[in-house]
């Protein structure tokens, strides 16, 4: 079974609390051919085969998938031997059959997959995708609410923004449906019909209640483009304890967040700011070769033989290990203290970053919010050369920080020296110095005393990337970017 749209909406359940509750080497993924690695839902950087030709029928995609995770997959022996392709109707499922023994170990949890080729480019590219623009959580009593609306999209475009609660969905005014009536009933079906289509110019419409009343709003589904770094809140300076502290909001690592990026640290370095709050609360990964940049401007202080991670591959092609440096950037920073807000979906090339910096700023680099998700593996992508929108994002690279310390799988929660519990406060606007889980990274800034999060925490990790401990909804086919983007519509 594929990784189902609904299940980054749901694992934000209890997040609320307002509402009671690679490259593919430089993502988590890689992009084609083997070039490229995904950090966070993707890979990472390699020269991997193309494998064998035949066609688009369905055995002669199974054998091309085989005999690329054959020769690259980075837990050969976690390979199943005995899977039977006739037994399978789909790809999916056959990829899903063969990766079940490292899936079982916890080491790759649906983690390797196929996508289309040219989605999973323009996403990664400039963060090309459709839909109605927002990102959708259930609260712990099961109330849908908008944790973030995207500029340039429909949602945004009528009034809807983080903090809307969602009381009635539909694809016209004559059957709207209440999401209590769903939730009770456990029509996973009626979410889907509304909200798996993300053809451009299929109607969408939404009872909502927000500060500024309860109304119906008609929506269109559109292209847009999501930006890494939001034009509203995604990076300022705030003045807190009588110090200035940079705040950026990153949402994903694709190719267009390096330059953004580069722009806020100008900022940041212009005005003597050395305290740091970064907010991937929400960042499913990326581009690992962004996450190698990002990492690059929180290295002001290093020096270009200082390791910046350690990347391996499985023993037979061992010859493609690599060191990673740190790089100058010519806008970084030599940050004193660095907090990163975290959530269970914050994963992969969101991971990379901050494991990156524990060897070197120990306690002065903190996680708050809650335990991570707990990736620290990278896709290389594979293009079939005779299905030519066959994209196999394959699990081929382990990453470590310059300790050698990689084994998060659990989440980052044990790993870091310091770390606060707070709540993703949907009642605040992401950036506002009030918003809890950014409270609490300004006290941990200013040297507050805080509540570490619990160490339970990062052993309840389920199977699925981002599905709840309760139940999920299924849809078959995620997006590129919803892979990287937890409840994203």
């Amino acid at each position: 079974m594929r990784t189902p749209r609904w299940v980054g909406a749901l694992a934000l359940a209890g997040m609320l609390a307002g509402c009671g509750g690679g490259d593919d080497r430089a993502s988590g993924v890689g992009t084609g051919g083997g070039s490229t690695v995904v950090g966070g839902g993707g890979s990472g950087s390699g020269s991997g085969s193309t494998g064998s030709t035949g066609g688009c029928a369905l055995r002669a995609r199974q054998d091309w998938a085989f005999s690329i995770l054959n020769e690259w997959y980075r837990y050969p022996e976690l390979l199943a031997g005995n899977v039977d392709p006739a037994s399978y109707s789909t790809l999916d499922d056959y990829v899903d059959a063969l990766t079940a023994p490292a899936r079982a170990q916890n080491r790759d949890r649906y983690f390797t997959y196929v996508t289309s080729a040219a989605a999973d480019a323009a996403y990664f590219a400039s963060g090309k995708t459709a839909g109605i623009g927002v990102r959708l959580a259930f609260d712990s009593t099961n109330r849908l609410y908008v944790s973030e609306a995207f500029e340039n999209a429909p949602a945004l475009a009528a009034g809807i923004d983080r903090g809307a609660q969602i009381l009635a969905i539909g694809t016209s005014t004559a059957n709207l449906r209440d999401i209590s009536d769903i939730v009770a009933k456990n029509d996973n079906a009626a979410l889907n019909a509304v909200f798996d289509d993300s053809t451009p110019g299929s109607q969408r419409v939404l009872r909502v209640s927000d500060p500024a009343g309860t109304r119906v709003v008609s929506l269109t589904t559109a292209d847009y483009s999501l930006t890494p770094v939001s034009t509203r809140y995604g990076a300022k300076v705030l003045e807190s304890d009588g110090r200035k502290v940079g705040y950026i909001n990153l949402r994903t690592f694709i190719a267009s967040a390096d330059d953004q990026l580069r722009s806020a640290f100008a900022t940041f370095r212009a005005q003597g700011v050395t305290d740091l709050v970064i907010d991937l609360r929400y960042n499913g990964g990326g581009l690992l070769s962004t996450a190698e940049t990002f990492t690059d401007l929180l290295g002001g202080a290093r020096s270009t033989s200082d390791v910046q991670a350690y990347t391996s591959y499985r023993p037979s092609k061992s010859s493609q290990d690599e060191i990673r440096y740190f790089r100058r950037e010519a806008q970084a920073i030599a940050p004193t203290r660095v907090a990163f807000i975290g959530t269970g979906a914050t994963a992969s090339a969101s991971e990379y970053v901050i494991n990156a910096l524990i060897p070197y700023l120990h306690a002065d680099v903190a996680l708050i919010g809650s335990n991570t998700y707990g990736k620290p593996v990278g896709q290389i992508p594979f293009d079939n050369p005779s299905c030519t929108d066959d994209r196999l994002l394959a699990v081929s690279i382990a990453l470590q920080n310059s300790a050698r310390q990689g084994d998060y799988f659990n989440g980052l929660a044990t790993k870091v020296e310091a770390s606060c519990q707070a709540d993703d406060d949907v009642s605040h606007a992401l950036g506002d110095p009030t918003e809890s889980a950014l409270r609490t990274a300004l006290d941990y800034i200013a040297g507050r005393s805080c509540t570490r999060i619990g160490t339970s925490a990062a052993l309840s990790r389920s199977t699925r990337l981002f599905a709840p401990a309760d139940r999920a909804l299924t849809v078959p086919h995620p997006s590129a970017a919803q892979r990287d983007q937890p409840g994203l519509f």
